[in-house]
C-alpha cells in the first residue's frame, strides 16, 4: 500500500512536470510570437525566417515532435491533477468561499487550458497540416510561392486573416490564453521551488506582464493584417 509521503512525493512530481512542461510552452509562446511579429515589420524577414525555421532539420525533427509532446503532455497532466485536486477536497471546501479565497484563474485553469486546446486545433489546422502536406505529402520543401515569385508563408499568413470571424475566434482564445498564463506562469514558479521567496514579488509582475503582452501580440497580428489586406 502506498504511504501517504509516498503520495505526496507523487503528487509533487507531477506538478513539477506541468510546470517543466509549462516553462517549455511559454518559451515557444514568446519565440513564434517573436517571428510573427516579423510579418508586420519586415514581411521579407518573416519569409525568411519561417522557411529557415521550416527547413531546419533540428527543428522540424526534434525540436517539433517534443513541442507536440509537450502540449499533449501539459493537456494531459493538467486534467489528471485537476481531477485529483477535486477528489481531494472535503465537503467542508463547500463552505470554504473559495471565490472569495482565490482567482477566478486558478480556479478555472482546466477551463482555460481546454479553450486553449480547442483553438490550437484550428491553428494545426489553418497552418501546421497544410504545411505537413506541402512539405511530406507533396514533397514542396522550397517554401516558394506557385508563380515562383517570393516565399509564400506571409501570404499564407495574411490570407487566413481576411475572414473576420476566424479573427474574432483568434482574438477570443488569445483572451482565454491570456487568463491562463496570468496564474500558470506565477504556479509553474511555485512548484519549481519558488515559494515565499524575495523573488515572489519580481515573479508575480513578470507574470503579468507576460500574460498580457504575449497573447496581446498575438492579436495585434491578427487584427493588423485583417485591416491591412481586407
Amino acid at each position: 500500500m502506498a504511504t501517504k509521503s509516498g503520495l505526496l512525493n507523487t503528487s509533487v512530481a507531477k506538478k513539477v512536470a506541468m510546470a517543466l512542461s509549462g516553462f517549455f510552452l511559454m518559451v515557444f509562446l514568446l519565440q513564434h510570437s517573436t517571428i510573427n511579429m516579423l510579418s508586420v515589420i519586415s514581411p521579407d524577414a518573416f519569409n525568411e525566417t519561417s522557411q529557415f525555421m521550416g527547413t531546419n532539420p533540428l527543428v522540424q525533427y526534434l525540436l517539433q515532435p517534443i513541442l507536440i509532446f509537450g502540449v499533449i503532455f501539459h493537456l494531459a497532466m493538467g486534467m489528471v491533477l485537476e481531477q485529483k485536486n477535486r477528489a481531494s477536497r472535503s465537503i467542508k471546501y463547500a463552505y470554504s468561499r473559495p471565490e472569495t479565497n482565490s482567482s477566478w484563474m486558478s480556479r478555472n485553469m482546466i477551463i482555460t487550458g481546454i479553450m486553449v486546446m480547442l483553438f490550437l486545433g484550428l491553428h494545426f489546422y489553418d497552418f501546421w497540416l497544410p504545411e505537413v502536406n506541402t512539405k511530406f505529402i507533396q514533397g514542396d520543401m522550397t517554401g516558394m510561392l506557385s508563380d515562383g515569385s517570393g516565399y509564400r508563408y506571409y501570404e499564407e499568413l495574411t490570407h487566413k486573416f481576411v475572414d473576420p470571424i476566424r479573427v474574432v475566434i483568434y482574438v477570443v482564445a488569445f483572451v482565454f490564453l491570456s487568463l491562463h498564463l496570468m496564474h500558470g506562469f506565477q504556479s509553474a514558479f511555485q512548484s519549481v521551488g519558488f515559494r515565499k521567496t524575495n523573488w515572489t514579488p519580481i515573479i508575480q509582475k513578470l507574470s503579468m506582464i507576460y500574460a498580457v503582452v504575449i497573447p496581446a501580440a498575438f492579436v495585434f497580428i491578427a487584427i493588423y493584417h485583417h485591416l491591412a489586406h481586407h
